[in-house]
């Protein structure tokens, strides 16, 4: 059933965009009212978000496909304390080729007119600036490509779709040698460092500016072939493999190429560059371990050797696990997590990570910055298998710039770590703009150097610390030989995204999913839906915790318990709902959640998640009072 012939519903309108300052406008600010004749895709967002990098992507075919029809606006609407800081994220929107206008949103005041829960949310508003539908999450393309497609065809039509260029601005690109650079490298002599922005890799002489050669064409592609020819997008981690390993494999470099889903192999005596993982499409769900070429990943963010595992230790960021990659057999594997998003140590199978994005090899220990969790954690074997712990973190929620006793020191997303010769660690604190230093030894943490433009990795370079500092553009030597840590007294700090409140007790969570238009469930195989719960700390759920095929579930909150955070995975399978197509498109949703929820006697006691394809009229809001207007809660 297409848009037009639904029943009639109480219409609601898009509340005013309204935030700090515009982005990609020409310093223009953008009313809704201008948009009028458009179809407005809003996308929530945040730039530490993996999620959300995955839907920018996503989105460039449609906003290509749709060039005049269309008009894309991106809420950035932060998390953490340095996302709302206006030139982060002015250097974020061009680090990540944002090609459409973004609002700056430092207050939440958008995503909270909007009643957004999760990052990222798509809202879709049509040419008579009415919401018409809504999706948390990504993996939305083809459900968007239909509803936009049928607003288009009624708008038109009706006479009130406009086409025409939008409101979008390019910036000015200032041009560098590196362009937000990732991570980096020593190798015999040289550095070699991801130019992430440029898309490719460049090689330097040993102080850090002399370049040597650039490998990659520096065009966004996935070209294998020689040095000047192949393409990377967004390369981000940088292993050498063992000398006898790479004589066997054929080549010396292991790249992590983030925005590709792929790894990449390089020899270094020429340059060559080959894939030799992934497929170039997304995991969202099914095999993870086989022939490496046969392995979908998701947004691999850094790579390590550790001897211990015999093989390259991949973090991949957009799925919340460990993989492992045997650079000889051509095989692929989960090396730990579960895919929820979450901190949890134990046994590496049910280990929880949020976006792992930079190793060290320690040794006996890999160590792990896990961004998400402004944490730092490692991994060791442990009997048969291997265990996770964490040497510094808390959760999803808390952060800041404190030193000390470890179980007391804060990071803010963490990016890149660097194993010292001395046992110790140190940390790139990319948000925090520091380098930082945990001790093993003392279980202590200090600070090396501050006022780094987003350090992101970091490397040892005959003993010196050689950081990249990403924002930059450049590398950095900022800690001199015999420095004195200097300790940092900081407040602890929490997200800002407003806890959701709830009623102790029985709670009803509802997982919100209607098939893209022209779909259906899938229930040819069996269940087509799932549900993972589980929270922290554990003691929050009384009952409702575990894996069903129900998108509604009872949960039974501790009533001691204030404060907590439930974590929830929904998926569902759909497929195209016409018995004339011999071949249906099927396509998987998957959404994760961390719902910081506060527990208190006026709370509600039914607590709805939108994973996809609701319609804005179906919430039943008073077109006078707006979209979650006053005088109506917009779940009822």
């Amino acid at each position: 059933m297409s848009i037009a012939q639904q029943k009639p519903r109480t219409r609601v309108r898009a509340p005013e965009l309204t935030g700090r300052e515009w982005l990609n406008t020409g310093g223009r600010e953008v009313q809704l009212g201008e948009l009028r004749g458009k179809v407005v895709l809003l996308d929530f967002w945040t730039f530490c978000c993996i999620n959300c990098l995955h839907v920018i992507d996503e989105l460039r075919p449609l906003e290509e496909e749709f060039g005049d029809e269309l008009v894309v606006v991106g809420v950035h609407s932060p998390k953490f304390e340095h996302e709302a800081d206006p030139d982060a994220l002015a250097a974020a929107v061009e680090r990540y080729e944002v090609r459409h206008p973004v609002l700056d949103d430092p207050e939440l005041s958008t995503w909270r007119n909007y009643a957004v829960k999760a990052w990222p949310t798509l809202a879709v508003i049509d040419p008579e600036g009415y919401l018409v539908h809504v999706a948390a999450g990504e993996g939305h393309v083809e459900a968007l490509r239909s509803v936009i497609g049928e607003i288009v065809a009624e708008h038109d039509e009706k006479g009130t779709l406009h086409r025409g260029d939008g409101p979008y601005v390019p910036p000015r690109t200032a041009a560098t040698t590196l362009r937000f650079p990732a991570k980096a490298v020593s190798g015999p002599g040289t550095i070699l460092v991801a130019d992430s922005a440029n898309h490719s890799l460049v090689e330097f002489a040993e102080d850090g500016e002399t370049v040597l050669r650039r490998i990659g064409s520096g065009a966004r592609g996935r070209a294998d072939g020689e040095a000047q020819d192949a393409s990377f997008a967004e390369p981000s981690g940088l292993a050498v493999l063992p000398k006898d390993v790479a004589a066997a494999a054929g080549y010396d470099l292991v790249v992590a190429d983030t925005a590709n889903h792929l790894l990449r192999g390089v020899r270094l005596a020429d340059g060559a560059v080959t894939t030799i993982a992934g497929t170039g499409q997304q995991w969202r769900d099914g095999e993870d371990g086989g022939p490496a070429l046969d392995i979908p990943l998701t947004s691999p963010w850094d790579v390590a050797w550790w001897e211990p595992a015999g093989g390259v230790v991949i973090a991949m960021a957009g799925n919340h696990t460990l993989g492992l990659f045997d650079p000889t057999g051509g095989k692929l594997r989960r090396l730990a997590g579960t895919t929820v998003e979450g901190l949890r140590d134990g046994a590496a199978p049910e280990a929880f990570f949020a976006q792992p994005s930079g190793l060290a090899d320690g040794g006996e220990r890999l160590w792990l910055a896990d961004s998400e969790t402004s944490a730092l954690r490692w991994i060791e074997p442990d009997g048969d298998g291997f265990a996770v712990r964490t040497a510094v973190g808390r959760g999803l929620f808390d952060f800041g710039h404190a030193d000390g006793p470890a179980d007391g020191a804060l990071f803010q997303h963490p990016l890149g770590v660097a194993a010292l010769p001395d046992g110790s660690v140190a940390v790139c604190d990319t948000y925090n703009g520091a380098v930082r230093r945990y001790d093993p030894a003392s279980d202590e943490v200090s600070t090396l150097a501050t006022h780094l433009a987003e350090p992101s990795g970091a490397t040892l370079v005959d003993g010196e610390l050689v950081v990249v500092a990403s924002a930059a553009h450049k590398l950095e030597r900022p800690v001199p030989p015999g420095v004195s840590d200097r300790l940092i007294e900081g407040a602890s700090q929490q997200v800002t995204r407003p806890a959701t409140d709830v009623a102790p007790g029985s709670v009803e969570l509802a997982v919100v999913f209607t098939p893209p238009p022209g779909s259906k469930l899938d229930e040819r195989y069996g269940p087509s839906t799932r549900l993972e719960i589980t929270a922290s700390p554990a003691e929050l759920l009384v009952e409702g915790a575990g894996t069903g095929t129900d998108l509604t579930r009872r949960l039974v909150l501790a009533d001691d318990v204030e404060h907590g955070v439930l974590h929830v995975v929904a998926q569902a399978a759909s497929c195209t709902d016409d018995p004339g197509v011999e071949h249906p498109t099927c396509h998987l949703t998957r959404q994760d959640w961390g719902v910081p929820v506060r527990v208190g006697g006026s709370g509600p006691d039914r607590l709805p998640l939108i994973m996809g394809g609701m319609d804005a009229g179906s919430w039943g809001a008073p077109r006078s009072e707006g979209f979650g207007g006053p005088g109506r809660k917009l779940f009822e």
